[in-house]
């Protein structure tokens, strides 16, 4: 063999998992909807039952959104469109709740989201002593994510 063989190079997994950490941090910790016109495709689809299709009615929900709402992001995976971040949300529901958001990314947007919620169990309490959410699994660090252009 003369040369390497030719290497094709995929970033959409870091790029679709940067997109996804500054969605969710924007519109759940700083309340930000004015996101949703620059980082959501304009037939935004919501796969949640309980939230109203499109964009206009996440920018409402996120306006709407009582003080003690805040997201808390951990574990981000992706694969070619697809992106599945695992986090903490405080203030949705009467007691903190852990959730799986997943993504579809077109054309460098989100497309479409479906989530899994489920009320957080306590450490101390849970069978094995084993959290549930840990939030320094797996983040991308603001130091190492490429900007989105905020």
């Amino acid at each position: 063999m003369t040369r390497a063989a030719d290497q094709i190079s995929d970033q959409r997994p870091f790029r679709n998992k940067a997109l996804v950490l500054e969605a969710m941090t924007s519109l759940f910790q700083r309340r930000d909807a004015s996101v949703v016109e620059r980082l959501y495709v304009s037939d935004y689809v919501q796969h949640n039952p309980n939230i109203p299709q499109g964009r206009p009615a996440l920018q409402a929900l996120v306006a709407n959104l009582p003080k003690d709402v805040y997201y808390e992001p951990g574990l981000i995976v992706a694969e070619g469109d697809f992106v599945a971040i695992h986090g903490r949300i405080r203030g949705w529901a009467e007691k903190p709740q852990v959730v799986i958001d997943l993504f579809r990314v077109e054309g460098g947007r989100l497309a479409k989201h479906w989530d899994v919620l489920q009320g957080e169990v306590p450490a101390t309490t849970a069978f094995g002593g084993i959290s549930m959410f840990d939030p320094r699994e797996g983040v991308i660090r603001a130091e190492t994510a490429p900007s989105m252009g905020t």
